[in-house]
C-alpha cells in the first residue's frame, strides 16, 4: 500500500472528532491536513514498534538499523526465524522485545497469524488478535490501524480520548490537580 491518506477538515473522522472535542477542534485547525503513507509490510511496522517502546527515537532506529544489518535488509518472519533470541538481545534490545520479536516471527511462519485477515476485520476484532501477541498492546494495536490500515474513526476517537487524559482533561486528572 503505497498511497498518501490526507487528512483534512472535511475528512469525516477529523469532522466527528472535532464535533466531539472543541479543544482538540482548535488544535487540529492550528495543525492542518496531515499526510502520511500507510506502512506497506505490517511485520516490520510490528517489529519495530516492539523495538521502540519505552525508548526514544533515536535508540529506537539504532536498535532497529542494527537489526536490519543483521537481517542483510530484509526483516521479515523467515529472517527473523533464522536467529535466536539471544542474538536478537545482542543488538541492544532487552531478552523480552527478543522473544517478543521472535514469537511474532514464529507465529507468522506457521501461519498462527496472518495480517491479510485482519483487513476484513472491524477495528475492535483487529485489535483483539493482535494485542492477543505478546508485546503487542492496545496502543501499539491502534497505531497498526492507523498507520498500517486506514485511519478509522474509532482509533482517532482513542487517540482524543488519550489526548484528553494527558493534557489534564479528563474529571480524574482535575481532581487530581487541586489537592
Amino acid at each position: 500500500m503505497n498511497n498518501t491518506i490526507t487528512l483534512t477538515d472535511s475528512s469525516p473522522s477529523i469532522q466527528h472528532l472535532c464535533k466531539r472535542d472543541k479543544r482538540l477542534a482548535k488544535i487540529i485547525g492550528m495543525i492542518g491536513d496531515i499526510s502520511y503513507k500507510p506502512y506497506d509490510d505490517p511485520f516490520k511496522f510490528l517489529v519495530h514498534e516492539i523495538i521502540e517502546q519505552m525508548l526514544s527515537v533515536k535508540a529506537g532506529k539504532k536498535i532497529y538499523s542494527r537489526l536490519e544489518e543483521m537481517c542483510n535488509g530484509a526483516i521479515t518472519p523467515e529472517t527473523i526465524n533464522n536467529f535466536y533470541a539471544n542474538e536478537i538481545q545482542a543488538i541492544g534490545t532487552s531478552s523480552a522485545k527478543a522473544q517478543y520479536i521472535k514469537d511474532l516471527a514464529n507465529s507468522v511462519v506457521h501461519k498462527d497469524f496472518v495480517f491479510e485477515i485482519l483487513n476484513s476485520l472491524p477495528d475492535k476484532e483487529i485489535i483483539k488478535e493482535l494485542t492477543k501477541l505478546r508485546g503487542i498492546g492496545e496502543w501499539t494495536a491502534h497505531m497498526y490501524l492507523i498507520l498500517c490500515l486506514t485511519a478509522r474513526t474509532s482509533c482517532l476517537l482513542q487517540m482524543s480520548h488519550s489526548f484528553k487524559c494527558t493534557n489534564g482533561f479528563t474529571r480524574r486528572t482535575t481532581v487530581q490537580r487541586h489537592r
